[in-house]
């Protein structure tokens, strides 16, 4: 079993002043994975240039170890990734790279455009970093694929469908609990107070020591963000289903609806 240095691995979030200290003493490699012209125009300072599209054209292991040995990043460098889409799109790349067993990864607690409205510093210098070794020992503890589901809810583990309430009523996963993503996030930040998604996760009866798999619609980016939402208030055992309802039904497996179901019925509050 690979042994972990648990004083070396980051959280799953990390505020505006923390990231600017570590910018400062280039302890940090950032990633902006949002869209070239949208890094083109500004972005925080040495962020290098990841767009989602691009990991998503490939994601497999080798590749996007590729990515991550161009970008200067060993088994050891902190990474911090940010969007400007709710965190959804970073918690995606975020949970690649450590499912490629990068574990020292934590997403920047808000949005670029919050950063900008802080008034916080930005850059357009495009950086580049010599490439560098960094080891390759997929965690598909962490991953959950179509047949593993099965067996998965039959011991009892919960699924949980980050989608939005809508498109859960018209049809989702038999069996899944409803947790849209816009639950998880508060005015400011990418994800709720601890507290607060602790009392929505205890409203929906899930316990902290369950197995609890989450999927979104397709490419695991909403679902991404309630994956470090779970891990965020310390639930260790949290898989991404990151092919998501889009294969599922694509492979023509059962699938529930709520005709009866209320809209407007977020009891998870």
């Amino acid at each position: 079993m690979r042994c972990l240095n648990k004083e070396k691995i980051m959280r799953p979030t990390i505020d505006a002043d923390t990231l600017r200290s570590k910018i400062r003493d280039k302890s940090v490699r950032v990633l902006d994975i949002r869209k070239e012209e949208d890094y083109k125009q500004n972005h925080i300072p040495s962020a290098v240039n990841l767009p989602l599209a691009n990991l998503l054209a490939d994601d497999s292991p080798e590749k996007v170890l590729q990515f991550v040995q161009s970008f200067g990043i060993d088994d050891e460098t902190p990474v911090v990734i940010y969007d400007d889409t709710f965190g959804a799109l970073a918690s995606r790349v975020a949970w690649t790279l450590q499912y490629i067993v990068h574990e020292n990864v934590s997403l920047l607690d808000i949005t670029f455009g919050t950063w900008k409205k802080m008034g916080l510093e930005t850059s357009t210098e495009k950086l580049s970093f010599d490439k560098k070794n960094h080891s390759l020992k997929p965690r598909p503890e962490i991953l959950a694929t179509v047949d593993y589901l099965g067996s998965a809810k039959e011991k009892g583990a919960v699924l949980v469908d980050n989608r939005e309430r809508l498109n859960f009523l018209e049809n989702h996963i038999p069996g899944a609990i409803n947790i849209p993503y816009r639950m998880l996030a508060s005015t400011d930040n990418i994800l709720r107070p601890k507290e607060e998604l602790k009392r929505l996760i205890q409203n929906r009866n899930i316990s902290p020591d369950a197995e609890v798999i989450t999927y979104c619609g397709s490419v695991g980016t909403l679902s991404g963000l309630g994956y470090y939402a779970l891990k965020s208030i310390g639930m260790e055992n949290v898989k991404l289903y990151v092919r998501s309802f889009k294969e599922w039904k694509a492979l023509e497996k059962p699938i529930e609806r709520q005709n009866d179901a209320n809209y407007w019925d977020l009891s998870a509050e």
